[in-house]
């Protein structure tokens, strides 16, 4: 008797079906996708995870939105959601990514992954904002995932890094970058694509240090109370220390624009 094949793939497995097109997948990179709310697996009753064809075309959508377009997973996500991807309702989707209603008069884009569909090809997305990228706490990017969550080249990353703007954890020579990272690189991005330097970028460092300095000088004295509840007082303080410098800071650039520009 012939065996019977699962209808389902492992982990594993649906890395080797991608990698070839998607060199820079890994394992992390579908369990932080995972994480984000953008692909749901089936899960065992041991906890493992069961992947199913939809899921990989699914994913499939989503690495080339990310490698094409450098879209920020939130974005990716409204676009399914919106049937801007996948308008004919055919993938799977996680909780919270609803099916869109298609109309017979709705043009059904391409599929990225070659499936069949009408001929007119996916529009490119209009310019995203830096803050529409977030990470879930305690979630860390490898390089490859960060480059391709940020728009940043290899060449840009590294001159961030040598000039401390931007500071990953570092384990051996493996490098992880979380939300702050992502936050920074966004910003410096578009400093960047200005025409300003990285080197020129320590200056925001430098001035972000000297107000953390301040406003440790403030509170600080009051971490050492050997009150518990103190401690969520001063960190609430030290928030809206840091908001107000943030305000005077951009109040007083918009001043000193406003009397060059007349």
């Amino acid at each position: 008797m012939a065996e019977t094949q699962p209808d389902h793939l492992t982990i594993g497995e649906v890395l080797g079906i991608l990698v070839e097109e998607f060199p820079e997948v890994t394992i992390s990179k579908i369990r932080f996708l995972e994480s984000q709310g953008l692909i749901a697996p089936e899960r065992t009753s041991s906890g493992y995870r069961r992947f199913h064809e939809t899921d990989v075309d699914l994913l499939r959508v989503i690495l080339t939105e990310q490698r094409e377009n450098y879209l920020p997973l939130r974005v990716i996500r409204d676009r399914i959601a919106s049937g801007e991807i996948d308008p004919s309702g055919e993938l799977s989707r996680p909780e919270g990514i609803e099916r869109p209603t298609v109309s017979s008069e709705m043009p059904v884009s391409q599929h990225p992954s070659g499936a069949p569909g009408a001929s007119s090809p996916l529009r490119r997305p209009e310019p995203v904002r830096g803050g529409d990228a977030h990470l879930l706490p305690g979630v860390v990017l490898d390089r490859g995932e960060f480059r391709s969550m940020t728009g940043l080249s290899e060449e840009e990353i590294d001159s961030l890094e040598s000039y401390d703007v931007i500071a990953p954890r570092r384990s051996g020579s493996a490098a992880t970058y979380g939300d702050h990272e992502v936050i920074v690189a966004r910003a410096a991005k578009v400093l960047l694509r200005s025409g300003i330097d990285a080197r020129h970028l320590r200056t925001w460092r430098t001035a972000a240090q000297r107000e953390a300095s301040l406003i440790e000088q403030v509170v600080i004295p009051q971490m050492r109370q050997r009150d518990p509840s103190s401690r969520p007082r001063v960190a609430a303080q030290a928030r809206e220390l840091a908001d107000a410098g943030g305000r005077l800071r951009a109040a007083l650039i918009e001043a000193a624009l406003r009397d060059a520009l007349g």
